[in-house]
């Protein structure tokens, strides 16, 4: 069994910030569970591209409220407080935060940890 806290992972490698995001890796690769999980804050007032070609991901919002745009068809799905949507289809899509968001996020397969957004603002698959 394994137990993580959130404080532990805060100023270590695992807390990776982008301009708009924070994500602090709570379980990864290298836990050995088939998928790994973040803490992830997004700032108010912020649009991200996001096109994960590589992974599946499920977000689940624990705090505040924006909106995902899914590119393919330009639809608009209203995100808020307990809500979570899943982006199935490695579905390209534009992240937009009202507030400051809390998310929980889940991908498969699981990330290093050392990935980052590419141009596309995909991540590539990172050998350990």
């Amino acid at each position: 069994m394994k137990v993580v806290k959130l404080e532990d992972i805060i100023g270590t490698d695992q807390e990776v910030k982008g301009e708009n995001w924070t994500s602090r890796r709570l379980l990864l690769k290298k836990d050995n569970m088939g998928y790994s999980v973040h803490d992830t804050l997004i700032k108010a007032g912020t649009e991200t591209h996001i096109w994960y070609q590589n992974h599946l991901e499920a977000v689940y919002c624990i705090e505040g409220d924006g909106e995902v745009e899914t590119l393919s068809d330009n639809k608009i799905h209203p995100i808020t407080t307990n809500s979570i949507y899943a982006l199935d289809k490695n579905d390209e899509h534009m992240l937009r935060a009202n507030t400051d968001m809390r998310m929980v996020c889940v991908f498969n397969p699981p990330i290093t940890g050392k990935e980052t957004h590419n141009e596309e603002g995909a991540y590539e698959i990172v050998e350990d």
